[in-house]
């Protein structure tokens, strides 16, 4: 069934009470009509009760915990610089010397004088004198053995000499040198007066204690169980189905296709004003409280100035800023339809390009309703 026919809104003036008749016959009218009244014809919703389940939104299950080790604090000498050795070189010292030095060498000639001998002799030992035993017979030996006849004498001899011709050296060769003595000059040089030295000195090591942060206690792991989370859930039943159309007198203001709201904006502005506020207040929250089971459209328009897109959405910005009103007054958004027209449905001859005045704009920038369930 379509929203036309679920949601018929009639105007029964006096002169159209035979036709009314007729139609009750058809049962598209309301039995107890009476003239000059105005109806709507409301679909019976659905009827359901609320029935509490419990759900199950997350099963039992382990949580491990870390219990994080613990630490204590300790305190530790380190050495911060080994130790070695300086060394510190104590350069040599100099002083200025002068020294002479032969710049041309000394000339020497030599005079040779031979030698001068004198002659003489020498008398010279050629053989010494010398003695030896010797083994000689004797003279009327009474013995036949030989041996026994022999006799040893020690027979001494002289000395041979021998007369030798000989010369002495009365003077020996000499040389007689002729000196041209040297040219000598002299400069000046830097003489070490104390040598360099190096001096080997200990460097002791530094040290420094420092603080730091050693395991007293290891890291373990907790186990722990978590239970079941369940969670309530208010469920609908349905108890009786909905659907049988019925009517209901309505005020007659609100049957027409589109009801003005005198609810006007500011140029370029969705915000609404306190008159428009009141406004709302005594037209559309009176209803919207009256009536429970009716849903209205909300219509927002601008003036043609500006672009077509940007109207739109400044017209859809007007309709919501009339639906968070309403709801802020405790009307349910499900009964609210915000709908932007921009400058789709001007209600004067102020379109594009035509010069009009600010009162004339401000016709096109206004809200309207209307009833469609």
């Amino acid at each position: 069934m379509n929203s036309t026919k679920r949601l018929t809104l009639m105007f029964l003036p006096f002169l159209f009470i035979m036709g009314m008749v007729n139609a009750q016959q058809d049962h598209e009218l309301p039995l107890t009509a009476q003239p000059g009244k105005c109806y709507v014809e409301c679909i019976s919703q659905d009827e359901y009760r609320d029935v509490i389940d419990t759900v199950v939104i997350k099963p039992e299950y382990k949580v491990l915990t870390i219990i994080p080790a613990t630490y204590k604090t300790v305190e530790e000498k380190v050495v911060v610089k080994d130790a070695s050795k300086k060394y510190v070189i104590h350069p040599a010292v100099y002083e200025t010397v002068s020294v002479d030095y032969e710049s041309k060498a000394a000339e020497t000639s030599t005079e040779v004088i031979p030698a001068r001998f004198a002659n003489s002799s020498q008398t010279v030992q050629v053989k010494p004198k010398s003695g030896r035993w010797e083994y000689k017979k004797l003279d009327n030996c009474p013995s036949v053995n030989m041996d026994e006849c022999m006799a040893a004498c020690y027979v001494e001899y002289p000395e041979e000499t021998q007369t030798i011709l000989t010369a002495t050296l009365e003077e020996n060769a000499t040389a007689k040198s002729i000196t041209t003595p040297a040219t000598t000059s002299s400069y000046k040089k830097q003489a070490i007066k104390t040598p360099a030295s190096v001096e080997e000195i200990d460097v002791p090591a530094e040290y420094r204690t420092i603080t730091k942060m050693v395991i007293d206690q290891p890291a373990t792991v907790k186990e722990t169980i978590v239970p079941t989370q369940t969670k309530t859930v208010i469920r609908k039943e349905l108890v009786k189905k909905g659907g049988v159309a019925t009517w209901k007198e309505v005020d007659c203001s609100f049957v027409k296709d589109i009801n003005l709201l005198p609810i006007y904006y500011n140029y370029n502005s969705a915000k609404l004003t306190p008159a428009a506020k009141k406004i709302i207040d005594e037209k559309l929250l009176t209803l919207m409280r009256n009536e429970p089971d009716i849903k209205i459209e909300i219509m927002s328009h601008t003036d043609a100035r500006g672009s077509d897109d940007y109207n739109m959405a400044l017209s859809q910005r007007r309709a919501q800023s009339v639906v968070n009103y309403l709801a802020s007054k405790g009307i349910s958004r499900d009964r609210l339809v915000p709908t932007g027209y921009g400058e789709t449905r001007l209600i004067n001859r102020c379109s594009n390009g035509v010069n009009c005045t600010e009162a004339e704009h401000q016709q096109n920038r206004r809200t309207e309703f209307r009833i469609i369930q």
